[in-house]
């Protein structure tokens, strides 16, 4: 009579397994839900929120401090690993006027130099393989323009190199020396921003411009 049959040991198996699942899935359920239940697209327009707020306060790089500097790069990684556009470079999303909205490099920034007035624009054209970027810069009050042109060779539907053409400042126009080269690797595209690392490890932040704005 003490003898447990089978039928009631497999009843008491299913039992135990059964509710070792439900806690299993309670444990799990926190998890799951703070990370894998969050759609891309979501966590995308959050982190770009972020970043473009961000950018907005530091003047395109140019007043930022070191730890400004740290969180935009933690944004930037984070969008580089939610990249939609396989190939950013044979994407027709690529093609359009850019405006710089943040950068670490000094250069273009003008750290030290005559302020930029407006906004910083890089177009980009892969159906002729050539780029333009414009500024404007206030000489002691004095409102130039100045623009470079530059031809692109794809390395791959990622990353191409640069060679510049050709400088001018107002109206006065030269031919680059063949030694001003560079490239751009386009980490992240999609339909209203675009980042950009370039070949001395400088990253750029760039929102599709609106000439209308």
């Amino acid at each position: 009579h003490n003898k447990v049959s089978s039928h009631t040991k497999q009843k008491i198996y299913y039992v135990i397994s059964f509710k070792m699942k439900i806690l299993l899935l309670l444990n799990i359920l926190p998890v799951l839900s703070a990370w894998s239940f969050v759609p891309p697209n979501v966590s995308r327009k959050a982190i770009k929120n972020e970043l473009l707020e961000v950018c907005s306060d530091v003047n395109r790089g140019l007043t930022s401090t070191f730890d400004e500097d740290e969180k935009i790069l933690k944004l930037f990684e984070k969008l580089e690993k939610l990249n939609p556009t396989k190939s950013p470079l044979k994407s027709s999303l690529v093609n359009d006027t850019w405006e710089l909205q943040y950068t670490t490099s000094a250069a273009i920034l003008g750290k030290g130099d005559y302020p930029r007035v407006g906004p910083i624009l890089q177009s980009i054209d892969t159906t002729t393989l050539s780029a333009e970027n414009t500024e404007v810069v206030s000489y002691f009050g004095l409102k130039v323009p100045r623009k470079v042109t530059a031809n692109l060779i794809p390395v791959n539907g990622q990353l191409t190199d640069v060679k510049f053409e050709r400088f001018s400042v107002g109206p006065i126009g030269f031919d680059a020396p063949d030694k001003f080269r560079g490239s751009l690797d386009v980490t992240y595209l999609d339909k209203d921003m675009r980042l950009t690392r370039g070949d001395l490890g400088n990253l750029f932040v760039l929102t599709r411009f609106n000439a209308a704005k």
